[in-house]
């Protein structure tokens, strides 16, 4: 065998081996993250009662509650809609956004003594805390989507994948927002005093209460930077279909979630080691 086929099969078996270590890490630190998953949900919500059932129960008593009040008000726009449909996607989705965020400040100091673990690092809990408030907002969604159907409250779903996917960009960017919030709330303890009034302030910018082209025209063109009412107004799309004209662009939420993304990794990491050093 020549020193050119030597080498070949060389780095041939040695790519092979780097690719089976990967997926090796990789299945570790998915199971890291479903144990993660199962003891925060164990944590929050406890052994007894109705235990697990809380993690989609809470979103959905909250949704409910809020149909309710607005079925008494009423509503002059969501009448194309349905008045219920349109809040139960408009809360559903808020929920997922203001809790993904909110349970992400101090995540990292609360759960320190997790990193006594190898293999548990602090992107894992962020990761796990995220997932686990997503899973259980979509599960709320359905919960309470499909009775409503079999009533006739509800239309069958237009596209499920394009909801789903609005799903998972609002989860990304809130997990990617608040992984800034978690790494600047532990770098500064004046910083988490802001989140709340920050979870306010954006209540407007999210489409929770409206569709875009309910808007003058000046006003949708100031709504739509915000990448929050495109995901409001795809992941209605993907329930509603053509009755409505949502405006949502697939690239703008996209860059917008890496954008975060980029931003909250080096902060996690800078808010590690001063965690550590705390």
């Amino acid at each position: 065998m020549t020193m050119p086929e030597t080498e070949e099969k060389a780095w041939a078996q040695y790519s092979h081996m780097g690719q089976r270590g990967l997926l090796a890490a990789g299945k570790v630190q998915l199971r890291v993250i479903s144990a993660l998953m199962i003891r925060e949900a164990l944590t929050r919500y406890g052994h007894e009662n109705l235990g697990f059932f809380w993690i989609m129960g809470e979103p959905l008593v909250l949704t409910v509650g809020v149909m309710l009040m607005w079925s008494m008000t009423g509503n002059s726009h969501s009448g194309e809609l349905g008045l219920v449909p349109f809040v139960l996607t408009g809360y559903t989705m808020l929920t997922l956004w203001r809790h993904c965020v909110q349970k992400s400040v101090h995540a990292m100091r609360a759960n320190i003594g997790l990193l006594f673990h190898r293999n548990v690092r602090f992107l894992d809990i962020l990761i796990a805390r995220a997932a686990l408030e997503s899973l259980g907002g979509l599960a709320a969604f359905f919960v309470a989507y499909l009775p409503l159907t079999l009533l006739d409250v509800f239309e069958p779903m237009h596209d499920p994948l394009l909801l789903i996917g609005a799903w998972f960009f609002m989860t990304w960017y809130a997990f990617g927002f608040g992984v800034i919030l978690a790494g600047v709330t532990e770098l500064s303890e004046a910083a988490e005093r802001f989140v709340a009034p920050i979870m306010y302030i954006s209540i407007p910018v999210t489409g929770a209460f409206y569709m875009v082209s309910w808007l003058p025209e000046t006003a949708q063109k100031l709504v739509t930077w915000s990448v929050l009412v495109h995901m409001f107004e795809m992941f209605r799309a993907g329930l509603f279909g053509p009755k409505l004209m949502a405006q949502w662009d697939l690239s703008y939420m996209l860059l917008n979630c890496i954008f975060v993304t980029a931003i909250g990794l080096p902060l996690i990491r800078k808010a590690q080691q001063h965690v550590r050093m705390g």
